[in-house]
């Protein structure tokens, strides 16, 4: 794509690609703020509730791998629009819904649309750009997305609700679904998959996709269980006998899912375990600070989403520039450890916000740092995790350091949530007013997710590669290109 008007049409397709992810990526979290409208509409248990939110997770995260490799067989255009097909078709199911089955089943068949537009959407991006520069601006955008949509959600989740009703978190994908579906049509170039004599790998695909499935369930619903019970157990315990099988079969059928030579690739595999720690942070910083905000501060929900606008602007402002400036100067190692560090101080002032806090002194710090450590980490470890992978398996390195995320960020979440709780709960034991005791729960929370941050920057700083385009001499062209798009 040399000429004026393909690079033009490239970026317009990467747009609409980023519209659609846009959509996935607010569903995570723009039904949080709905969620006692739907209590009280569909007469939910506190129970019953809580599977509007993990009949999506459950699935997301099960079938992202799988996800990844279907676009490789067949080809990543056609499995992104039979996803966005299939989560539009959903969310119009769940805005119609007047049942409590038919929600939690439509969420279930959302999260499952959401997996595949996930998993191959970074691989069409990656397709679209393969020169360094242009790919590290196209990886910024992607990155701000990523970030910010679930802080944006939960802005524009307030502001539905509160305006028309819980139904509309739903229906509004509807017009962006249809929208996004045409325009991919127009713009995506029809590539056939490029690994059309391959067979699926049957065995594979049911072992590793029931087996994340079993752990996320275990994740999501072990603070009501408990983690030591034997429901929680006995699934974690299932869960690793089936990733162990699926290891087994990987090592020997011909056409593997997932081949185990791909963690070989150092900064594959490094790239994926920052994202593992990094998604258990972020997500505490995110679902716990709101927590915070709303139950100890008192704001309303309208108020969480305001206050989350300033990280989301310093997002934007380096993941639509500046990021890949950074990363075409100083390569994908030192911006990824820098803002990491950033994240983990932003983690540490929240760890230490009074009870009696005000915005100015102590959330808008946090979040300033939040923000720009987001802004400056997630084009890099996006670009670690596809950097050394051949094309034919760039959908499976997406699927993979999606699925890393995701499950990070749930388990991370679930962990870190309840630790909190215990706390809390033993400072109540102690005699401690319950709004200083909630307090002292969330600062354990904020505080082990700094460490998750910090170890994140001490392994990117070890184990890194650096990549072939990233000394300085070399960066001066690649901005200009940059700036003159």
């Amino acid at each position: 794509m040399t000429s004026t008007m393909d690079r033009r049409k490239r970026w317009l397709a990467f747009i609409v690609l980023c519209f659609g992810v846009l959509m996935i990526v607010l569903d995570t979290t723009i039904v949080n703020v709905a969620l006692p409208s739907i209590k009280e509409d569909l007469r939910f248990t506190e129970t019953s509730l809580v599977w509007v939110v993990n009949a999506y997770m459950l699935t997301f995260g099960g079938f992202l791998l799988l996800g990844g490799r279907l676009g490789d067989l067949y080809g990543h255009r056609r499995l992104f629009l039979l996803g966005l097909t299939l989560f539009t078709l959903a969310s119009l199911v769940c805005g119609l819904s007047n049942l409590q089955g038919l929600l939690i089943g439509a969420r279930a068949a959302q999260g499952l649309g959401g997996a595949v537009v996930s998993a191959v959407a970074l691989s069409l991006i990656m397709n679209l750009f393969t020169e360094p520069a242009y790919r590290a601006k196209a990886m910024g955008v992607y990155g701000f997305v990523c970030a910010g949509g679930g802080s944006i959600g939960v802005l524009l989740g307030g502001i539905l609700t509160s305006a028309l009703s819980w139904h509309w978190i739903f229906l509004v994908n509807i017009p962006i679904g249809i929208a996004v579906y045409a325009l991919c049509v127009a713009l995506l170039p029809n590539a056939r998959g490029q690994m059309q004599n391959a067979r699926l790998d049957v065995a594979g695909a049911v072992t590793v996709t029931t087996a994340l499935m079993l752990a996320v369930y275990a994740i999501v619903d072990g603070n009501a269980a408990g983690w030591a019970s034997a429901q929680s157990i006995g699934l974690l315990v299932a869960s690793a006998v089936l990733l162990a099988i699926f290891l087994g079969i990987e090592a020997r059928v011909r056409s593997p899912l997932m081949p185990l030579g791909l963690f070989r690739l150092r900064n594959v595999a490094t790239a994926n375990v920052v994202g593992v720690l990094w998604a258990a942070a972020m997500f505490a910083w995110f679902f716990i600070s709101a927590l915070y905000m709303q139950l100890v501060l008192g704001y309303s929900a309208l108020q969480v989403g305001l206050a989350f606008l300033p990280a989301n602007l310093i997002m934007a402002v380096f993941s639509l520039g500046l990021s890949a400036k950074l990363v075409m100067r100083f390569g994908i190692r030192v911006p990824l450890a820098v803002g990491l560090l950033l994240a983990a101080a932003g983690l540490a002032l929240f760890a230490q916000a009074p009870a009696e806090g005000s915005f100015a002194l102590h959330v808008l710090p946090g979040m300033t740092l939040l923000g720009l450590g987001a802004g400056v980490a997630f084009n890099p470890v996006l670009l670690a995790a596809m950097s050394d992978v051949a094309p034919n398996e760039s959908g499976l390195a997406s699927g993979v350091v999606n699925t890393s995320f995701m499950m990070g960020g749930a388990l991370g979440l679930a962990i870190l949530a309840s630790l909190a709780g215990a706390r809390t709960e033993h400072l109540l034991a102690s005699g401690v007013d319950a709004l200083i005791a909630r307090n002292g729960g969330y600062h354990i929370a904020f505080g082990i997710g700094a460490l998750f941050a910090a170890l994140a920057a001490m392994l990117s700083v070890m184990l890194i590669r650096v990549l072939p385009y990233a000394p300085a001499r070399s960066s001066e062209p690649a901005i200009e290109a940059l700036e003159r798009t």
